[in-house]
C-alpha cells in the first residue's frame, strides 16, 4: 500500500482495513438502503395514506429525536460499559421493530410507540457504530472511514430513495407497508454480523488502572477542554443542516421558491451524486489539514449555499429559481464532504478510549437537539413569512459555527487536530490478532 495519502486509492483503503472493518463498512450499505426507502416518504405516508395532519405527522417525527435526546445519555454510559457491539445490536434492534409497528400503524398511539424504538435506535446505535469504527481503525484511515462510510450512507439512501418514489404509491397503501417491512429486514444484517464475523468485536476499552473508581459525569466530561466546543458544534451542525433539510428546506422551496415536488426531489439526488462523486477526492485533499480549518471552509460554503436559496424568493416559479435550488443542493453536499470526515475524527481522537461512548453520546445529543430545534424554528418563521430573517439566521448560524470551530482549535492538539504524528498513515495487518477481541463475549 502506498504511504502517500494523496496517491490513495479505493483499493489501498481496502487493503490497510482490518477484515472487521470491512464488514463493518459492508453493513453499512444494506442497513441504510432500507432507511433510503422509507425516511423521504414517512411524513407523506402518515399524512396521506394513514390520514393524519401534517402538525401531527410532523410533530410525531420529532417525537423520535426527542425520545433519543432524553435517552442518549444512558446509551453513551451502556456503550462504554457494555461495548459498542451489543449497543449496535440493540440499535438495529429497536429500529427494525419500530419499522415493523409503522408498517401497519393506523392510529397515533402506534406511530408513538414505533417512534419509541426508532428513538432507541437513534440514541445509541449510531453513536456506538462510530465507537466501533474507532476501536477497528486509528489515524487516517480512520478518518477515511468516516469519510467512505458517509459517502455510502448517502449512496443507500439515495438508492433507496429512488427505488422507493419508483415502487410507492398512496392509492395502494400495501406498497407503503412493503417497503417499512423491507426496511425491518434490512436492519437485521448488521444484526447478523455482529452475532456472525463480528462477534469477537466488543468495541469496549478498558479503564486505566489511575481511572479505576473514579466516578466520570457528562458535566464533568463537558468542562474538558475542546469538549463545549464540540458539543456547540455539533448543535449548530444540526440545527444550520440537517435538520434544515427536512423541515426548512422543503418549506422554503416550495412557499417561497415556487418550485416543484420533483424539483424537490431531484435537489436531493444532487446532494447524493454530488457526495458520492467527490468525498474520497475531497479525504485526499484534506489530508494533513487542520480539522478545524476544514470546518471553517465548510461554514462558508454552507453560508453561500443558504443566501442561493434566499436569492430564488426574487425569481419565484421561473426556471432560474428551479435551477438555483439545485445549485443550492450541490454547494451544500460539497459542505457535507468536508465535515463529516472531521468532526467524528476530533471526537473520537479527543475522548479516551474508555470513555468514548460518553463522548460520542454528547455528539449524538447535540445533533439531536439541533434536530428538534430546526423545524420548530423554521415552521415558526416561515408561517409567518420571516423568509430573509430565517435565511440571514441561518448564515449567521455559518458564522458561529466558524467562530467555535476557531475557538476549539485553541483547545486541542495538533495530534487531535489532524496535523501531529498521528496524521502518519497507518496499516493494520489482516493476519494480525485485534487488540479489540475478547473471545468472552
Amino acid at each position: 500500500m502506498t504511504s502517500d495519502p494523496h496517491a490513495m486509492t479505493i483499493s489501498s483503503f481496502w487493503a490497510a482495513l482490518p477484515r472487521p472493518a470491512r464488514w463493518l463498512l459492508c453493513s453499512t450499505v444494506f442497513q441504510v438502503l432500507g432507511r433510503g426507502l422509507t425516511l423521504p416518504f414517512t411524513v407523506i405516508y402518515l399524512h396521506e395514506v394513514r390520514g393524519l395532519t401534517l402538525d401531527v405527522a410532523g410533530s410525531l417525527m420529532a417525537l423520535a429525536f426527542a425520545i433519543a435526546l432524553l435517552l442518549t445519555p444512558v446509551a453513551g454510559n451502556l456503550t462504554d460499559r457494555l461495548g459498542a457491539r451489543i449497543m449496535v445490536i440493540i440499535g438495529s434492534g429497536a429500529q427494525s421493530i419500530g419499522v415493523a409497528i409503522l408498517a401497519f400503524a393506523e392510529d397515533v398511539p402506534t406511530v408513538i410507540a414505533a417512534m419509541f424504538f426508532i428513538g432507541i435506535c437513534n440514541a445509541g446505535g449510531w453513536g456506538a457504530f462510530n465507537v466501533l469504527i474507532s476501536s477497528l481503525v486509528d489515524g487516517p484511515v480512520r478518518v477515511q472511514y468516516f469519510g467512505i462510510n458517509f459517502a455510502l450512507v448517502n449512496l443507500g439512501i439515495g438508492l433507496g430513495g429512488v427505488v422507493g418514489g419508483i415502487f410507492i404509491d398512496v392509492s395502494r397503501p400495501k406498497t407503503f407497508t412493503t417497503i417499512f417491512l423491507i426496511d425491518a429486514v434490512c436492519m437485521l444484517i448488521p444484526i447478523a454480523l455482529m452475532l456472525g464475523p463480528l462477534r469477537h468485536v466488543h468495541g469496549r476499552s478498558e479503564t486505566p488502572e489511575e481511572e479505576i473508581g473514579v466516578k466520570v459525569s457528562y458535566l464533568s466530561i463537558l468542562r474538558r477542554p475542546g469538549v463545549p466546543h464540540l458539543f456547540a458544534i455539533g448543535l449548530i451542525f444540526a440545527f444550520i443542516g440537517y435538520g434544515q433539510m427536512e423541515a426548512g428546506f422543503p418549506a422554503f422551496a416550495r412557499e417561497v421558491s415556487e418550485v416543484s415536488t420533483r424539483v424537490i426531489g431531484w435537489a436531493f439526488a444532487v446532494n447524493t451524486v454530488v457526495i458520492v462523486a467527490f468525498q474520497f477526492f475531497v479525504l485526499r485533499k484534506i489530508h494533513g489539514r487542520r480539522r478545524t480549518r476544514v470546518v471553517v471552509l465548510m461554514a462558508a460554503i454552507w453560508a453561500a449555499s443558504w443566501l442561493i436559496l434566499g436569492a430564488t424568493g426574487a425569481f419565484s416559479g421561473t426556471i432560474t429559481a428551479a435551477a438555483m435550488v439545485l445549485v443550492f443542493h450541490a454547494l451544500f453536499a460539497s459542505g457535507e464532504t468536508l465535515l463529516q470526515p472531521t468532526l467524528p475524527a476530533i471526537t473520537n481522537d479527543l475522548a479516551p478510549a474508555h470513555l468514548r461512548g460518553r463522548y460520542n453520546a454528547l455528539s449524538s445529543g447535540s445533533f439531536q437537539l439541533g434536530a428538534v430545534l430546526a423545524p420548530l424554528v423554521a415552521g415558526f418563521m416561515l408561517r409567518h413569512e420571516l423568509n430573509s430573517a430565517f435565511i440571514g439566521l441561518l448564515v449567521a448560524g455559518c458564522a458561529g459555527l466558524a467562530v467555535v470551530a476557531i475557538g476549539l482549535e485553541r483547545r486541542i492538539s495538533p495530534e487531535v487536530n489532524g496535523v501531529g504524528p498521528r496524521a502518519e498513515p497507518v496499516r493494520v495487518p489482516t493476519s494480525a490478532p485485534l487488540q479489540v477481541e475478547d473471545p468472552t463475549v
